[in-house]
Order: C-alpha cells, then structure tokens, then sequence
C-alpha cells in the first residue's frame, strides 16, 4: 500500500528522509535551483489568450491563481490545445476548464531528495512559500505565494551543472 511506501511517505511530509546513500545534492535546498519567477494566469484568461501568452513567452505551462491567491492548478499549452482541438473545450472558454488540477506543492526550504521523490510521478511541482498577510482589521492569515514552477529537467540541470564528482 501506498502508506508503507517510504517515497510516498518522503512527498507527504510524513518521513523526512530514507535513503541511506543520498547523492551528495539529496540535502540541499529548493531555493539553490534558482528558479525564475513564473508567468502565472487568472482563471477568467480564455484559452485563446492562455495559448497566445505561453506561446509568446516562450512557456510551456502556467499556474492558475485566483485574485485571492489560491492556486487552482497548471494550465499546460498541450492539454489547452488538445481540449481545444477534440471539442472538449472552445477557444472562448476559461483557461479554468482545462486546468490540471492534481498537482504537487513543494516549499523553498524542503530538500531536492524530497522534490525528486515528487517528480518520480508529477511533471512538476509548484513552488510556494507561505507569506503572512494582515487585513484592515488586523486580523492575519497565512497567504500561499506561487515562487515558481519546477520540472524533472530543472533538476537535471542544477545537479549536472554542480556534480561534485
């Protein structure tokens, strides 16, 4: 079962770290990959204009966040196309339609061993950190920041950039 399962154990915060012989990278943090920050969409962007941006940006996916500040999900130029092109969605429609919406959240401070555990099943995790916000009335809640989006390939790169071999 997937509760005996230490990688599943490592990406649920419930195990800080199994492996025995980590590589020399295991420990270090999300923050050293140095990521740039993310072009991000509002979930009243139609497809249209959520494939004419990535398109122009030179981007392959999009975090979705509300004006509030929660994610909602990654709007990828693939799936937008693919929906687009089988009728399941209509270039006119909210970018909210075919939104991935299971998707993996992964802190500045939390380690690359537990980043790579995320993406052994996950294209990519969204980067977050946790900022603190008060109201009018002085009342505080926490507010989750998207700091960037990771992938398999951004990894790759710092761990063969930095190999100390």
């Amino acid at each position: 079962s997937k509760f005996v399962n230490d990688k599943w154990m490592i990406k649920n915060g419930f195990l800080n770290d199994v492996q025995e012989h980590k590589p020399w990278w295991w420990n270090i943090k999300v923050q050293k990959l140095n990521l740039s920050a993310p072009l991000i969409l509002l979930p009243e962007v139609s497809c249209q204009k959520a494939i004419e941006i990535l398109q122009e940006k030179g981007y392959d996916q999009a975090p979705v966040v509300a004006e509030s500040g929660l994610i909602l999900g990654m709007v990828t130029l693939s799936n937008t196309l693919t929906s687009v092109l089988a009728g399941n969605a209509e270039f006119s429609d909210p970018v909210t339609k075919v939104i991935y919406d299971q998707f993996s959240k992964i802190g500045l401070e939390d380690s690359l061993g537990k980043l790579s555990c995320i993406l052994e099943n996950d294209h990519f995790a969204i980067v977050v950190h946790e900022q603190m916000q008060f109201d009018g009335n002085g009342s505080s809640f926490m507010k989750q920041m998207v700091f960037g989006v990771v992938t398999a390939m951004d990894l790759l790169t710092f761990v063969s950039r930095n190999d100390k071999q």
